[in-house]
């Protein structure tokens, strides 16, 4: 009934060598990963544990056979690349090539905010400490395409109830996602997956999608993913895992981007909508909205309307509105009212003037930059130039980030200090699981053999296997459970001892 779920992000991020276009990303990405686990001075490093992990069961009821799975659905497989696990309770590995930071578990927008900042805190640390010269020769970039052709996922997570049919969800969501980029694209220099084409356009990831539903996440990518891999007790939650997100540097649209989806999910649960919203031809309406930076492009609905996407948009927002009223009513909590005002706010200058919101969302804070450049230097979109600034505009060193320039001229909106994203870097969350897993590895780093999202486990003295703390409750492990009991054990027989009593 509210923004509050529970929720986390997954950023792959863009990386380069300097002088080496030819170098190999994915020891260039180890390399990064391992520099910033040797940084942490633990004991050991806990490796991740893969065993709860189902990444080719599907949500539509049938699993895919491993032999005809494509090698980057295998996820579950320990392959020796460079994976840590940090005491924020936030995972931090190579995937595909790339440096991944997964947030830990988190129950609010804002929260989001705060562990996706700490991430790129965490990723630039992790690209000075693996420089072998002064001068860093390794870049990381929060944005999702090297406009040669190839994409990489900045993921959502958010944990619903398993009796949620999904095809309620493919029917709802699909439509809000397709519509949803007004409002959390990251903007883009070029058209088309390699960019040859010349524009500008709302999303970096829009153009890489080509089905409706599906069970992959790089290659026939879909607009709703069907893995069916919940790292929660199954009978109780499903994952919605969200690959159609861009990987945003603004603020404000991460908060809308994972608010906004959160309450529009908390309307399929409780099956408030009941229009059909159904846009025909989602995916290629997926692109063509993306390609139209005025957002007048208008969709086809399955109900014979048409609408454009800020449109639409404002049909979740009303729906969204009457939800709260009706089913919270002045018991409706700071946050969830905040998003609706943000939302609402945005939606109404996106159709005055898109310009408007060139503080709060990054699509428009990139494009009010490059048209400076187009009109100062008479530039062409199809100068190179041009992308250069898309590039620097995402960099994570702030000597050289084009959006760390803004917020340093105080251009860009922001919602959280940066006092709570550096402590984020190292404290977990307190009030999921992630609390007790970022708590033990912290405090128990010599008997934390391994961990994941699902469990913690311990090398004991005394024991002759491992043992295996479970939590498969996200909201149980946060301190309210366990602090006193972290606090009061001095190892991690002890607090295994207190929590087996």
């Amino acid at each position: 009934m509210s923004v509050r779920r529970v929720m986390g992000t997954e950023t792959e991020f863009g990386i380069t060598v300097a002088g080496s276009p030819t170098a190999n990303p994915m020891v260039a990405s180890s390399r990064v990963v391992n520099a910033y686990a040797a940084s942490s001075h633990r004991a050991r490093r806990a490796r991740w544990d893969f065993e709860e992990e189902t990444p080719l069961r599907d949500a539509r009821g049938f699993e895919m056979s491993r032999q005809v799975a494509d090698l980057s659905q295998l996820t579950d497989e320990d392959l020796g690349l460079a994976n840590v696990i940090l005491t924020n309770g936030a995972r931090l590995y190579v995937d595909h090539a790339h440096p991944e930071y997964s947030t830990p578990e988190v129950t609010t927008p804002r929260d989001i905010v705060v562990w996706d900042k700490a991430g790129e805190l965490v990723a630039y640390d992790a690209c000075r400490f693996a420089a072998t010269t002064p001068d860093p020769d390794i870049t990381l970039y929060k944005n999702n395409t090297d406009n040669k052709g190839a994409s990489y996922g900045s993921h959502e997570n958010y944990l619903m109830r398993r009796s949620t049919p999904f095809a309620d969800i493919v029917k709802h969501v699909t439509p809000f996602f397709v519509s949803r980029q007004v409002v959390c694209g990251a903007g883009r220099v070029g058209i088309g997956q390699d960019g040859r084409g010349h524009g500008f356009q709302l999303s970096q990831r829009a153009d890489f999608f080509e089905v409706e539903v599906g069970l992959e996440t790089t290659l026939k990518r879909p607009i709703i993913n069907t893995r069916d891999e919940p790292h929660a007790d199954p009978a109780k939650y499903r994952r919605l895992h969200v690959i159609i997100g861009d990987a945003n540097l603004a603020e404000v649209s991460t908060y809308l981007k994972v608010g906004t989806t959160a309450l529009v999910l908390a309307m399929v649960e409780d099956r408030f909508l009941t229009r059909d919203l159904s846009v025909r031809k989602p995916v290629q309406s997926l692109h063509e909205v993306s390609h139209d930076p005025s957002l007048g492009h208008l969709l086809e609905l399955a109900d014979g309307r048409t609408l454009s996407a800020v449109q639409l948009q404002w049909e979740y927002f009303h729906a969204a509105r009457a939800y709260v009223d009706q089913r919270l009513g002045a018991d409706a909590d700071e946050q969830t009212l905040d998003v609706l005002a943000r939302w609402e706010s945005v939606l109404t200058r996106l159709e005055r003037d898109p310009m408007e919101c060139a503080s709060e969302l990054d699509w428009v804070a990139k494009l009010k930059l490059l048209e400076q450049y187009r009109q100062r230097d008479g530039l062409e979109w199809s100068n190179a130039k041009l992308a250069l600034i898309d590039l620097q505009y995402s960099s994570l060193r702030p000597e050289r980030s084009l959006y760390q320039r803004l917020v340093r001229a105080g251009r860009i909106e922001r919602l959280v200090g940066d006092d709570e994203v550096t402590a984020a870097m190292h404290e977990p969350p307190t009030d999921t699981r992630a609390y007790f897993r970022g708590r033990c590895l912290d405090k128990y780093a010599e008997q934390v053999a391994a961990a994941s999202w699902d469990s913690v486990i311990f090398d004991l003295p005394g024991h002759e296997s491992l043992q295996r703390i479970p939590t498969l409750d996200p909201l149980r492990g946060s301190r309210a459970h366990v602090g006193d009991l972290i606090d009061a054990s001095p190892d991690a027989l002890s607090l295994y001892g207190a929590l087996t009593r």
